[in-house]
């Protein structure tokens, strides 16, 4: 069960606390700090939190290197800082701007599922449930894209998962479209409605499910947020039951009832936590793009500074 595989998977890799992105660990100052920066341009690139493009009139500069860790901003302004494990940082309108998208990718995908799933609630002999049924597949793709989206965006410390959770997303929308192709089309079915027919099909589309599976699961461990946590188990439970079989209509109808109302709750909480939130740590992400050496001395230099703190 390759769904099943990729969720146990996350009950285990995401345990180590780099996963998580978010700032409740470390502490917030309000700080006016005159000394201008020294900013690395080997971090002038979008996966830098401190790049060039912040070097402007008014913004807040900052970079974690082995020479310096400063932070500055204009001295006509406040700004909220962030202490990081390897520096102070800051919310600039760039990390505003995706985490917008990030959620909205979210959002996209929440709607178009809660949208599609109530035709399972609905009258067969509805215009609306009819309507619905008719663009089954327009949904799907419009919240796979917000799904992608949301992975494209999603910070997560450790590379290696996020590329994983990119992997099995582009295979299920691979999987997608080649069952829609090479066998929905020849028996002038619909996708989704497809799948609902042919349990097998879940093989294909599983793994966007899977990378689903892993979103919620990372947001649940970072945040806290029981829906999420519930999630993670209603989702593959679903999916897991439709292709064995071992689960009736009726079980599968009322899980698939929390499964919504669970996604719609996750998703409209988004809109109540702070963007700094979804950020993580930038000093983390700035560190992993520094030169081998750079991190070495940055390294040695906050041990030097933590071991004088100790002795004082």
């Amino acid at each position: 069960m390759a769904t099943r595989v990729v969720s146990a998977a996350w009950l285990f890799a995401p345990l180590n606390p780099n996963l998580c992105c978010s700032s409740s660990s470390y502490s917030k100052t309000k700080a006016v700090l005159l000394t201008p920066p020294k900013i690395n341009k080997s971090l002038g690139h979008r996966g830098g939190p401190c790049n060039r493009a912040s070097i402007s009139k008014g913004s807040l500069k900052c970079q974690a290197s082995g020479e310096s860790s400063d932070v500055s901003v204009d001295p006509n302004s406040v700004a909220e800082v962030y202490q990081g494990v390897y520096g102070p940082w800051t919310v600039d309108p760039d990390d505003v701007r995706e985490v917008i998208l990030y959620r909205s990718g979210l959002v996209t995908a929440a709607a178009s599922f809660v949208i599609a799933a109530s035709t399972a609630f609905l009258p067969d002999d509805s215009p609306l449930s009819g309507l619905i049924k008719q663009n089954l597949d327009f949904f799907y793709a419009l919240g796979a894209g917000g799904l992608g989206l949301s992975l494209l965006l999603i910070h997560i410390y450790v590379t290696e998962i996020k590329r994983t959770l990119q992997a099995l997303w582009a295979l299920g929308i691979f999987g997608s479209l080649a069952t829609y192709f090479s066998l929905a089309q020849p028996a002038s079915e619909k996708l989704v409605q497809y799948v609902i027919d042919n349990p097998t099909a879940v093989w294909f589309v599983g793994p966007a499910f899977a990378a689903l599976t892993g979103l919620v699961f990372k947001e649940g461990l970072c945040y806290g947020k029981l829906e999420a946590g519930i999630l993670t188990f209603i989702i593959p439970s679903v999916l897991l039951g439709h292709l064995t079989g071992l689960m009736d209509d009726g079980a599968k109808v009322i899980l698939l009832g929390v499964w919504m109302a669970l996604f719609v709750i996750f998703a409209g909480r988004k809109f109540y936590q702070p963007i700094k939130d979804d950020i993580g740590d930038k000093s983390v992400f700035m560190f992993k793009a520094l030169p081998e050496d750079q991190k070495k001395a940055l390294v040695e230099k906050l041990e030097q500074q933590k071991l004088s703190q100790n002795l004082n």
